[in-house]
C-alpha cells in the first residue's frame, strides 16, 4: 500500500453544529456526534451493501463492530495507490434528534437521491448518520473542514447491487482534482448506536 499522505483531523460538537458550520441556517441545537481523525476503517457486517464499499448494518455491538470493520476494510487497500484517507464516526441517536428537531436539516445536507433511500425505513437515522459520516470523512481526506464544500456536493450513491460509491461535484470535485484523486473507495458500517465511514482517495494506477 502506497500512501502519499494522511489528512484529516479531529471533529467534535453536535451533528447540527458541524453541519451548520458549512451551511448557515436555523440554529441546529441537537446533541452531537463525535468525529474521529484517520485511523479507523469501517467495513462492517450486514447486507445493506456489499463489495468494496459495503454498508454494514450489524448487531448492536457498538465499537466492537467498528473494530471488526477496521480489519475488513484495510484489506481492500492493499496494493492500491492511496493518496488521502478520511474517517468519521456519528452517534445514531444524535442524528435522530437532529432530524426530529430540525425539519430542514435533511434537505440542507443530503441530496434528493440520498434522502429517497434514507427515508425508506420508518427509522431513517442509521442511514442518514452513516452518510453524514461519509461526507465528513471525504472533507477530512481533502484536508478541509466543513467550510471547504457544501455537503450536498458529496453524495453517497447506492448501486442496484447495494454497493455504495461517491459522487463529487462543485467545489468538492475541484478539491479532489487538485490533490490528484481520480477515484474513491468508501466503506460504511453502522449499528443501532454508531455509524462509521472510511474513505480512501486513489490516484490513477
Amino acid at each position: 500500500m502506497m500512501i502519499g499522505s494522511v489528512d484529516g483531523g479531529e471533529t467534535a460538537g453536535t451533528v447540527g453544529e458541524r453541519a451548520g458550520e458549512q451551511a448557515p441556517g436555523p440554529a441546529d441545537t441537537a446533541p452531537g456526534a463525535a468525529g474521529a481523525g484517520p485511523g479507523a476503517v469501517g467495513a462492517g457486517p450486514g447486507t445493506e451493501g456489499a463489495g468494496p464499499g459495503g454498508v454494514g448494518a450489524g448487531p448492536e455491538t457498538g465499537c466492537g463492530a467498528v473494530a471488526e470493520a477496521t480489519v475488513a476494510a484495510a484489506s481492500g487497500l492493499v496494493g492500491r495507490r492511496v493518496l488521502r484517507v478520511g474517517t468519521d464516526l456519528v452517534e445514531v441517536d444524535e442524528m435522530r434528534a437532529v432530524l426530529a428537531r430540525q425539519p430542514r436539516f435533511a434537505a440542507r445536507v443530503f441530496t434528493p437521491g440520498e434522502r429517497a433511500y434514507c427515508d425508506i425505513p420508518a427509522d431513517s437515522a442509521e442511514r442518514y448518520a452513516v452518510r453524514f459520516a461519509a461526507k465528513e470523512a471525504v472533507l477530512k481526506a481533502l484536508g478541509v473542514g466543513l467550510t471547504g464544500s457544501v455537503l450536498t456536493e458529496i453524495e453517497v450513491v447506492r448501486a442496484p447491487s447495494g454497493s455504495p460509491s461517491l459522487r463529487l461535484t462543485g467545489r468538492a470535485a475541484a478539491l479532489a482534482e487538485e490533490t490528484g484523486i481520480r477515484s474513491w473507495l468508501i466503506t460504511l458500517t453502522h449499528t443501532r448506536t454508531l455509524a462509521h465511514a472510511f474513505v480512501a482517495g486513489l490516484r490513477e494506477e
